[in-house]
């Protein structure tokens, strides 16, 4: 028998709102599957679990803010008998959670056959309430979600309440944000460094390489930055993982954080896990889904806590260069400049070529100068030669 915890879904995480089960007592569930949908600072996340077995009860309550450890269910593992009513609880102290939880064993949570039906987290809880089949409906959120409005019964503009509770939601998210980067920049000793890297090789092989695909099959060249930054991240260690209590440990693979600039405001870096092992292609459709998921608040608690190091782009248009911020508890950040046409010196001459400005944000706890640059150098030798991406 297991304990099913509030997770810790980032660094500056303390508590979370319990909004929907996705299991009921009786259900088997098997290891990443999703169970419970947990509303926090950066908008309602879905939980996996981590472990085969049998949910045993429910042990928090809808609605109910419960601290990160905290009680949310009892699973038995294959095997485990059910306790009897004369059994002795799990524990022998009070856990935390169980002063914050009504009812102890709620009765199980209805649930429509919404299972295989991408929809938004405040979706589905709308259409338990009201008894709609998802199934039913025709989603307006990206790739066909069905979003709150679709269950309300209207695409029109959001009301003047839920306009109130979309500010109030990203102001709460701006608090979150500010707390993680003002811890950030207080803990973590950042040190930047830049390189302005030619980009013109990686442009012309992949314009050729979409010429010669359906549009549903063509990159962007943000794919090949984050191919790139992946692969140095896998050369260069010292780059790659996370900061504690014990010091530095380096990740055993890269789960690449991509941040998102959400609709209306506000920013999310889930991970895309072994982000060094995809093709282009594998990778790109990833991150489309990524940050499809990541504005319509369907990302996974998984995607919120494995990333190992951050990049973050300006896109095709914008600054020349930024400097970013680390994410605790990881080491490093890159950020990356839009591409823009400058005069470059080769062979002598001066020619026109397509130049980007990639910034490294390093924790100088880990590294120092030497290891940045020679992460930056990795990413500059890739994209010259963008075929072998």
């Amino acid at each position: 028998m297991s304990v099913f915890q509030m997770p810790s879904l980032g660094a500056d995480m303390e508590d979370g709102k319990l909004v929907e089960w996705l299991v009921a007592p009786g259900d088997t569930v098997h290891r990443g599957d999703i169970v419970a949908v947990v509303e926090t600072q950066k908008g309602a996340i879905e939980i996996e679990i981590f472990e085969d077995g049998v949910v045993q009860t429910l042990d928090a309550e809808l609605g109910a803010r419960l601290p990160v450890g905290a009680r949310l269910a009892t699973v038995l593992a294959a095997g485990d008998a059910a306790p009897t009513a004369q059994a002795p609880p799990a524990h022998d102290t009070e856990p935390v959670a169980r002063q914050a939880v009504p009812v102890p064993t709620p009765p199980p949570v209805p649930r429509p056959a919404t299972f295989g039906i991408a929809a938004s987290p405040a979706a589905r809880k709308r259409a338990a309430e009201r008894g709609v089949e998802l199934t039913k409906l025709a989603g307006s959120g990206p790739d066909g979600a069905v979003m709150l409005r679709d269950v309300e019964g209207t695409a029109s503009p959001p009301r003047r309440a839920e306009t109130g509770k979309r500010v109030e939601a990203l102001a709460e998210m701006r608090k979150a944000i500010a707390s993680a980067m003002q811890r950030s920049k207080r803990e973590i000793p950042h040190f930047q460094l830049s390189q302005t890297i030619d980009i013109q090789p990686a442009s012309d092989w992949l314009s050729e390489r979409n010429a010669k695909v359906p549009p549903a099959e063509r990159i962007l060249l943000g794919t090949l930055f984050m191919k790139a930054a992946a692969l140095a991240a896998g050369k260069v260690g010292k780059m790659n993982g996370h900061y504690g209590a014990d010091g530095f440990t380096q990740a055993p693979e890269v789960n690449l954080g991509v941040a998102v600039a959400l609709r209306g405001g506000g920013l999310i870096a889930p991970a895309i896990p072994e982000a060094d092992k995809l093709s282009l292609p594998e990778l790109m459709e990833v991150m489309k889904d990524l940050v499809a998921r990541a504005r319509a608040m369907r990302l996974r608690s998984s995607e919120m806590t494995s990333g190992t190091l951050t990049v973050s782009s300006l896109g095709e248009t914008g600054a020349d260069a930024m400097a970013g911020v680390i994410f605790p508890p990881q080491v490093a950040l890159l950020a990356i400049g839009a591409p823009k046409l400058r005069p470059w010196v080769i062979d002598g001459g001066i020619v026109p070529r397509l130049l980007a400005t990639f910034t490294l944000s390093a924790d100088h706890r880990v590294s120092d100068g030497r290891q940045a640059n020679r992460f930056l150098a990795e990413i500059d030798a890739k994209l010259q030669k963008p075929e072998a991406l």
